[in-house]
């Protein structure tokens, strides 16, 4: 069956929306499926710099869904192309993993050991006391200091881990210099993946589990807001908020229902400020 292509497409925050752990959320498969039967465009956007977008996509097929590399929007690629933007050809002295470095270097970067352009802080177990030296160091020397992303921790199989937002408050109070952040909620990376969809941004919605980041990021950028409750925020979470997500639905196959009562169109549209009433 044809389908005409549609005039909207969704931005896709993915720990606690698509997935658990290792568990698919009931309803993931289904809505990409559709999406992908349809032809509406979509990127999953992940503030975790540690893997390549093709690492993370192997890892999204495993699971069960079928996406391609080109559907993965990750902070690592923000935060290269943004560099690559600031100063072409320039250098950096990275505290994080191969998805950070990867992009680095595609995007002509060259990662060094002293005199660097920038200090570049991503997700990652590589932090040690040894490398806080040096990057204190370097900034102190003129180093612009970048952070992927500002989450303060990072949920894992076995817990809760320190995140870049936390190793990052750790060289902003030995320096006294203030980090620029190009992760979600930051406009350079939502507004970067919102253009590779092609999109206007009244034509574009951001669903994700969690206020500070996918949920801020979309209001501060005229995005249609939908927050799924099968992550880290709970309704009653919500009045804490001066800012509200359009639509509100326990997950991803809540979601799905509600589109395919409405033809698969988004229902917010072009009503805005709609909350599920099942929630």
């Amino acid at each position: 069956m044809q389908h005409t292509p549609p005039r909207f497409g969704f931005l896709i925050d993915m720990d606690g929306v698509l997935y658990r752990g290792t568990e698919l959320i009931a309803g993931a498969e289904r809505f990409i499926r559709e999406l992908r039967d349809r032809d509406v465009p979509f990127r999953f956007l992940t503030n975790n710099s540690q893997r390549t977008r093709r690492d993370v996509a192997t890892r999204l097929v495993r699971l069960g869904l079928d996406v391609e590399e080109e559907h993965v929007f990750t902070s690592a690629m923000s935060t290269a192309r943004f560099l690559a933007q600031q100063k072409p050809g320039g250098t950096a002295f990275v505290i994080g993993e191969g998805g950070l470095l990867t992009a680095l270097h595609q995007h002509g970067y060259s990662v060094v050991d002293h005199d660097p352009d920038y200090v570049v802080v991503g997700e990652g177990r590589t932090f040690n006391l040894e490398l806080v030296e040096a990057a204190v160091r370097m900034i102190l020397g003129g180093a612009k200091l970048i952070a992927t992303n500002l989450d303060p921790n990072c949920p894992t199989q076995n817990g809760t881990r320190p995140g870049c937002g936390a190793f990052v408050a750790l060289l902003e109070t030995a320096t006294g210099t203030k980090a620029f952040s190009v992760g979600k909620p930051s406009p350079v990376m939502m507004r970067a993946a919102r253009k590779e969809l092609g999109l206007t941004t009244d034509q574009t919605t951001m669903i994700g589990d969690t206020m500070e980041t996918d949920i801020l990021g979309g209001v501060q950028l005229g995005f249609h807001t939908v927050l799924v409750l099968s992550g880290g925020t709970r309704a009653d979470d919500l009045s804490r908020y001066a800012y509200r997500p359009e639509t509100v639905v326990p997950s991803l196959a809540e979601l799905a229902d509600l589109m395919d009562r409405n033809d698969w169109q988004p229902p917010w549209r072009p009503v805005r400020a709609r909350v599920a009433a099942h929630v």
